[in-house]
């Protein structure tokens, strides 16, 4: 396992970090690499077109587009699948860049196909029944940061600014939510669980979170780590994606397109009862959204 949030000197203070969450704007669509024992990822031009050929049609995105009514989304999914066709035969011709900018485009068009399903009807359902799942955590883990506030004895500037803040989110999530405006309300939700999680995180220090766990099974610390994948994933969409332009924004692509592989790879050992696997996989896809949140300039403990 993972140490979470060990690096202490020279890092933002916990304010900063709470602070620097709470103060970015809505969040924007959802996006998905090894162990130590792990095989690497492969960044080399075959390894892109297998990334991106997942993302099309294994990913979590593919099965949200497959299970839409959403006829435009079903179509912009075709139309990745054109996109990654066409960078296959780039591939096999030698023309590199060109196959480049095709997967560049294949996977940009499979994040807007997300867009449009997730405006279907069917599911606002959903979305409600996962609003109030994430909004019990945001209560569980500010229950969680009082109690390690009290055992670290946390200044109490501190300590009123990281509540201030997640406290003043959680009013205005369930103000919009109240109005019927479900979507704007998981983003400032989303916002809250991000910052008081990495607020804990950082608290525990040495100690960390991780640590300080004591999992009865692979599987509960599969779904821990399933957690923490998508914490950082939050980060990624909160933080990185609207800072990041150019050839800094190609690598962000990539490091998430690998991510996004090994996070379905993970998915598929845990459905196959190999947890111990499926726990490595997400630690180093957890590691490679790290990496992006680096690149992008942003300091993230863990």
């Amino acid at each position: 396992m993972n140490a979470v949030g060990t690096q202490g000197a020279g890092c933002l203070s916990t304010i900063a970090i709470a602070l620097l969450v709470l103060a970015l704007g809505a969040v924007a669509a959802p996006v998905h690499a090894a162990t130590d024992g792990a095989k690497p990822a492969d960044t080399s031009h075959g390894g892109r077109l297998q990334s991106v050929r997942s993302l099309i049609e294994e990913s979590s995105a593919a099965k949200r587009i497959e299970q839409s009514s959403n006829a435009s989304a079903k179509a912009k999914r075709d139309e990745a699948r054109e996109l990654h066709r066409q960078a296959v035969a780039a591939h096999e011709a030698g023309d590199h860049p060109r196959a480049d900018k095709l997967l560049n485009q294949a996977s940009q068009m499979m994040f807007e196909a997300v867009r449009l399903a997730e405006h279907d009807g069917s599911f606002r359902a959903k979305k409600e029944t996962d609003f109030g799942n994430r909004l019990s955590s945001v209560d569980a883990l500010v229950s969680a940061w009082e109690r390690i506030c009290e055992e670290k004895k946390c200044p109490a500037g501190e300590r009123g600014e990281v509540r201030r803040g997640v406290d003043e989110r959680l009013q205005e999530s369930r103000r919009l939510r109240d109005r019927g405006e479900i979507d704007a309300a998981r983003g400032r939700l989303d916002q809250a669980y991000v910052a008081i999680k990495v607020a804990i995180e950082h608290r525990r220090s040495g100690d960390t979170l991780v640590r300080s766990l004591q999992f009865k099974t692979r599987e509960e610390e599969y779904r821990y780590e399933l957690d923490r994948n998508d914490t950082h994933r939050m980060l990624i969409r909160i933080l990185a994606e609207d800072r990041v332009q150019g050839t800094a924004a190609a690598a962000l692509q990539k490091l998430l397109e690998q991510a996004a592989v090994m996070r379905t790879q993970a998915e598929k050992e845990a459905a196959g009862g190999q947890f111990d696997a499926a726990v490595q996989t997400l630690e180093g896809a957890t590691r490679e959204l790290q990496k992006a949140l680096r690149g992008a300039g942003i300091y993230i403990p863990g």
